[in-house]
Order: C-alpha cells, then structure tokens, then sequence
C-alpha cells in the first residue's frame, strides 16, 4: 500500500512543474526570466511574482485545509534568492510567509526570509550567471569525473552542487524548527512526530531539490527560445541592414558617374542632377526605418527619376497610376528604385526612341498590396532572366528579392516576365501592413 505522505511528496512535484510551465507561458515573466542584471524596482517586482504565485498555493494550504501539495514556499523563496538575488529572496520569503503566518506558523516569516536571502548567497556564488541555468542535481559520473580532470570546469560541478547544498541546508532549517519547536509553528508536507524518520528525510530532501530543479529546468526551456527568438531578430535585422546598405551605395555611384561626364559637356545638368541627388541623400539620411509609406517612396522615386532623365534626356516618360488609397501603406524602403533602374538598364537605355515606366498600386483584399513596374523596352534576354535573382545579376533584382525574404518570409510573391522587344513588367505582392522580423528567413 503507497503511504498518502509519499502520494502527496509526488503531488508536490506535480504542482511545481504545472506551476513553472503556466508561468512559462505569461510574457511578464518571461521577460523577468531574460534580464540578468536588474534595477532595484525590477528586483522587487521579481518579488512581488514569486510572493504572490508561491503565496497564493500556501493560502491554499492553509484556508482549506486541504490541498497541501499546492504549498512550494520553501523551494519558491530558494528560487527567487537564487535567480533574482538577496532583495527579491528576502522579499519574496516574507510575502510567501503571510498565509502561514495568519495560520499561526510563527517560524513561516523568519524561515523562509532566510531562505530567500540563502538562496542569493548561492547566487553570488556563480562562476557566471549561466551556471545557474545548468543546475541538475543529477550527475553524470563520467561527464562529472571530465570537469574535475579540467581543473577550469572544476569550479562549475562545485557550484552545482552548492546548489543541492543550499536546498538541503533550507530543508534541514525546516526541519529543525520542527524539532525545536512545536511542529505546528511551521509547515511541513511531512509531520515527523507522526511519520518514522527513515525513509521520509531522505524522500523531503529529494522532494525539495528537485522542486527547485523542475522550474529551473521548465524556465530555461523558455529563456532559451526567446533568446534563440531574439538572436534570430538581430540577425534578420542585421542582414536587412547590410542589403540596405548595398542599394545606397549602388545608385550613388552611378549617379556620380552620370554627374562626372556632364560636368564639361553640360554642367547645367550636372548642377540639376547634384541638386536631385542631394535632395535623395537628405531624405535617406534621415529615413532609419525599414519601412516608409508609399507617397514617400513616390517621391523618392521622383528625384531618382528626375536624375535619370538628366541622364538619358526627354526620351524616358514614367507614368504612375495610384489610387489613394494605397499612398499611405507602408512598403519596404528603397524597394521601387532598383526595379525603376533596372527597366532602364535593361530595357530602355538602349532603345533609341526612349519610352516609357509605367509604376501602378492596388489594394488586394485581404489586406495585401500589388505594386507593378512595366516599361516597354527590349526586354531581357532568356539567358539572363534565368539568373535574374543571382549573383552574377548584380546587387538590384537580388537584393529586392531577399530583403522581401528577410521581412515577409513566405508571405511575399514577386515575379517578373519579360518579352524581347516589348518590354518587362515586374509584380510585387506583400501584406499592407508593417510586420515583424521574427518570422523572416
């Protein structure tokens, strides 16, 4: 027959691993999970969580009279000193104490104070604040006899077991208390002046470290996938960045190459085009966001085209047809200019008659934006269009491209078709809305 301590020592673990896995999933503390240095107000908002969380499974021990498994006091004040540090243990301990306390528990307060404050010596303790994270009270005997033959990682098995210390020391004060004073002066799951010593010492202490264990271990799991989360952000982000980076210089230059052969043949022009030019390098000097509404990418797209025509003269016409509507979505910056240049480069430069840019906007329900760029030049050969979004194609096309992979994911389409000697039109569709980079490629 199963001793009903022993079902309620399993209960126990039961409710902390339910316990560490709701709390988990709340984004407040997964947030407080993420910080390792912390100001005094989010150490004592620290406190406030676990006081309230811990605390309300003790009032629920103790205004019931049943559902003692729901009482984790001890390992939650071990907890908090461990992973928020002295303030949030000895703030926690104390409001954790309060229901014990109504219940006439005299030792509640001063115990599980003391704990928490335990539980941030340890902290202090740390060769470094991921150790912490680490903590199994099970060791692998071969893994564990490496780190001692390397006498640097000597120090990380100690500490992880100054952890298991701490819980058992917190565990023998209980217990002592017991002794030492009334049994009913302060909670226990395990009553021993009705229950035989052994085995049920030995079944407390391992109880608690692993009460400690299971939340450290379900936390991680979390702090982990937000930090993978955020990595993956940072970098999206950092890539964005550096293809931005590439579409700058890319019109720069040739725009300083246009500039450098007008100045003896026709420096009017080379004045008009340097005036343009300034007034694009002032706008995307100030432009730091990955986004911009579409009427300030018209306008961009205005000076960039005043420049090219400049450039090529009163043979190129640039058409737009957008509906109102669609001026103030938000679309990725610097994503019209490489498809302009390259129906100039590629499709009306060499044509001698000149013609024509057509750029056209529409809102497609549910909430997507199409945006086309059609002229009516040569069109690209078949050879090229097969390595259009290449290397080898150069940085335009590409890299439009894969910033749309960067910021849409899959949620993007863009396709381009093109017929020698009519022309090539270019589709982009994407959401008409701002999104994050936490879904990109």
């Amino acid at each position: 027959m199963v001793e009903p301590a022993f079902v309620l020592l399993l209960f126990n673990l039961g409710v902390a691993a339910s316990l560490a896995s709701i709390l988990s999933r709340i984004p407040a503390f997964q947030r407080m999970l993420l910080r390792e240095e912390r100001s005094l107000t989010q150490r004592l908002e620290m406190a406030l969580a676990f006081g309230s969380i811990f605390g309300a499974g003790a009032a629920a021990r103790v205004f019931t009279g049943a559902y003692q498994a729901a009482d984790l006091t001890l390992a939650g004040a071990y907890l908090a000193g461990l992973l928020g540090g002295y303030v949030t243990g000895l703030v926690s301990g104390i409001l954790m104490s309060l229901p014990a306390m109504f219940a006439n528990e005299l030792l509640a307060m001063p115990l599980y104070a003391g704990i928490g404050v335990l539980g941030g010596l340890v902290r202090d303790c740390a060769p470094n604040a991921e150790e912490i994270w680490r903590y199994s009270p099970v060791f692998d005997l071969l893994g564990s006899w490496r780190m001692l033959r390397k006498r640097a990682l000597a120090p990380l098995l100690g500490y992880r077991i100054l952890i298991t210390i701490g819980v058992l020391f917190a565990e023998v004060l209980r217990l002592t208390g017991q002794f030492m004073f009334h049994s009913r002066s302060i909670f226990s799951p395990i009553q021993l002046d009705t229950q035989p010593l052994l085995p049920w010492v030995g079944a407390m202490f391992g109880t608690s470290v692993f009460c400690t264990f299971v939340p450290l271990k379900i936390w991680n799991t979390t702090r982990l996938e937000k930090k993978l989360s955020l990595q993956q952000r940072l970098i999206a982000e950092a890539r964005l960045a550096a293809l931005t980076s590439q579409i700058n210089p890319h019109f720069l230059f040739n725009t300083l190459n246009s500039v450098s052969s007008l100045i003896r043949i026709d420096p009017d022009r080379a004045r008009a085009m340097v005036y343009k030019l300034s007034n694009v390098l002032r706008r995307a000097m100030r432009n730091t966001d990955n986004f911009a509404p579409l009427r300030d990418e018209l306008a961009f797209i205005d000076d960039y085209f005043a420049i090219e025509v400049v450039r090529f003269g009163e043979k190129l016409r640039f058409v737009r047809e957008i509906p109102p509507d669609a001026l103030n979505v938000p679309v990725p910056s610097m994503v019209l200019q490489p498809l302009i240049e390259n129906s100039i480069k590629h499709g009306l430069a060499g044509k001698l008659e000149g013609g024509t840019i057509w750029l056209r906007a529409k809102l497609i329900e549910p909430g997507r934006l199409l945006l086309v760029v059609e002229d009516d030049g040569e069109g690209i050969p078949e050879e090229k269009m097969e390595d259009l979004f290449g290397s080898s194609s150069g940085i335009g096309v590409s890299n439009v491209k894969e910033r749309l992979e960067v910021l849409y994911g899959e949620h993007y389409r863009m396709t381009i078709e093109s017929r020698l000697g009519q022309g090539t039109r270019t589709e982009i569709e994407f959401p008409a809305a701002r999104v994050e980079l936490t879904g990109a490629a």
